[in-house]
């Protein structure tokens, strides 16, 4: 399990390195990939991509402090924006943070101005893995389906893959895509199992917010899972609806309680250099 680190000052990423491995993670991951307004306008995650020379710095801190039979890696983005400069400083934080001894980088293949729109850059990442050699580069961006993970390492050649938005509502996207990977057959996950996952993620939500804010924390989750269910419409419009812990559980017994296959949840961009069929 990795504790990833997201902060504006070089000198407090020392010390929190250090709080994250006294609790016992394996990795140590640095964030400068994060395009979220309210995170650049405190200096935070994409901003750094920015200030090499400051990116760099905290990069050293964060290897220095944390013991060497941890890995440190290193979440960016392919720039601030398509400017030479941003490209340059892309490369000069990228080679850099292999130099002070990072094991694995991965990259998003938007810029940070981009935020979430438009496709993610897979030419790019197939550039920049040719660049880093043997050194593992890990890819990310437009990830909604176990064939468009197949389809990034296919076409860019990187190490791995990261998916992100897309286990939102579908954390069984890893292991399908491990299975797509070994030749092995794929289907969605019944309704039965999709409750079990779903009761179990809001119970934990529950747990760690309290009654009164899980189903506000909750909702978008549901609106997420609906896209699995084989009556995605209507269940999602009911998790819409949810005001409390009890309305929630409502949901489960109306719409999970009768066993049924579920579906795949639609890719409805996806990346040119997929091979997915978008939904219609």
């Amino acid at each position: 399990v990795g504790g990833q680190l997201m902060g504006s000052e070089p000198e407090e990423f020392g010390p929190a390195a250090r709080r994250l491995v006294e609790s016992g993670f394996h990795v140590i991951d640095i964030n400068f990939g994060c395009p979220v307004k309210k995170v650049m306008s405190r200096c935070r995650g994409g901003y750094h991509l920015s200030q090499p020379e400051v990116a760099l710095d905290i990069i050293s801190r964060v290897r220095d402090t944390v013991p060497a039979e941890i890995p440190v890696t290193l979440k960016m983005r392919r720039g601030i924006d398509d400017s030479s400069e941003s490209a340059d400083n892309f490369f000069m934080i990228f080679d850099g943070a292999y130099a002070r001894g990072l094991s694995a980088i991965t990259v998003h293949g938007r810029t940070v101005d981009q935020k979430y729109v438009g496709p993610s850059n897979w030419e790019f990442l197939k550039q920049v893995k040719q660049h880093a050699g043997e050194k593992t580069v890990i890819g990310s961006g437009d990830l909604f389906s176990p064939q468009s993970c197949l389809d990034m390492l296919r076409v860019t050649g990187v190490d791995g893959v990261s998916i992100a938005r897309g286990a939102i509502g579908n954390p069984w996207i890893f292991q399908q895509t491990a299975d797509l990977l070994r030749g092995k057959s794929i289907s969605p996950p019944d309704v039965t199992e999709q409750r079990e996952v779903i009761s179990a993620h809001f119970e934990l939500a529950r747990e760690f917010y309290g009654d009164k804010k899980v189903c506000n924390t909750m909702r978008k989750f549901g609106i997420f899972y609906s896209e699995l269910h084989p009556q995605y419409a209507e269940v999602k419009k009911a998790f819409i609806a949810v005001k409390t812990a009890a309305d929630w559980l409502k949901v489960l017994d109306q719409w999970y309680t009768e066993n049924a296959p579920g579906r795949f949840p639609p890719v409805e961009k996806p990346n040119p250099l997929s091979l997915e069929t978008p939904a219609v």
